[in-house]
């Protein structure tokens, strides 16, 4: 789940979460070991819902049926009641962003992209990732932009490891989106996850030089999460206060894992092939 930047400082689960620790946190393998079982309970809800959406069906139905699994699983939803969310996870369709509030009005048609974004709280830690669906056929410019997306997701995953840098991966993935013809979000970024589903850093996806440029220590929990538009870079928000579209109705793509550094590499949390 990206989040408004005047957001990440606030505290996830104001009943259930300890206050945010200042700095940056490294995991312990106690932590690490909850947050791979917090990770795979949003990594098999997120692939059932890729084999189930079909055109008819609500985004609220996708809704209900995720937050069911999720406690079916022991784990609460991370999203449901967050800043006032109203929903267990996050549908957004071709030109709106992120943060869509799941609908009983809003119906999925054949040739939408849709993004469906998700987390799950269990045992004090956080799992979130993000998928975007081609709904049926989808047209070619549709169906490259979802391709870059996921391809900019592991680019950017590919340069992890203790002692990078957060610039390695946000350049890795601002170079392959924009080689490809697609803009970067930048009103939106990744972040750190785990106590809090928002932590520090955040994960940026283009070079800046507006925040520190983290180096990166083994035991770190990123979500990354590029967010790709087919026109431009430039987000609104609706009268919700939530969902976020393109200022050009165009096509908006996402992909996100739940990543933890490794001393030599990474290890992707949220990742579907393993559930």
């Amino acid at each position: 789940m990206n989040i408004l930047s005047n957001l990440l400082s606030q505290k996830t689960q104001p009943q259930t979460t300890p206050k945010q620790h200042r700095g940056i946190e490294i995991k312990s393998p106690r932590e690490i070991e909850t947050m791979r079982q917090s990770a795979k309970i949003v990594a098999t809800v997120l692939k059932e819902i890729s084999e189930m959406v079909k055109p008819g069906m609500t985004t609220a139905d996708l809704d209900a049926y995720a937050e069911n699994r999720i406690r079916e699983m022991g784990a609460t939803p991370s999203f449901k009641g967050y800043h006032g969310f109203t929903g267990s996870i996050c549908a957004s369709i071709n030109h709106e962003v992120v943060h869509g509030i799941p609908s009983t009005k809003k119906v999925i048609q054949t040739g939408d992209v849709l993004k469906v974004d998700t987390g799950a709280y269990y045992e004090g830690f956080h799992g979130d990732s993000c998928i975007t669906i081609a709904v049926g056929d989808v047209t070619p410019d549709a169906a490259k932009l979802i391709r870059v997306a996921e391809e900019a997701l592991y680019k950017g995953i590919e340069q992890v490891k203790a002692g990078a840098y957060l610039l390695d991966l946000a350049g890795a993935i601002e170079d392959h989106v924009k080689g490809n013809g697609f803009s970067v979000v930048e009103g939106f970024t990744g972040h750190g996850v785990g106590r809090n589903l928002h932590e520090e850093p955040s994960v940026f996806n283009y070079r800046t030089r507006e925040m520190p440029n983290v180096k990166l220590r083994a035991g770190m929990t990123l979500a990354i999460e590029p967010i790709l538009n087919a026109g431009s870079k430039h987000t609104r928000i609706l009268s919700d206060r939530w969902t976020a579209v393109t200022v050009d109705n165009s096509l908006s793509a996402q992909f996100e894992h739940t990543v933890l550094v490794t001393e030599t590499g990474y290890e992707i949390l949220t990742d579907r092939t393993q559930v």
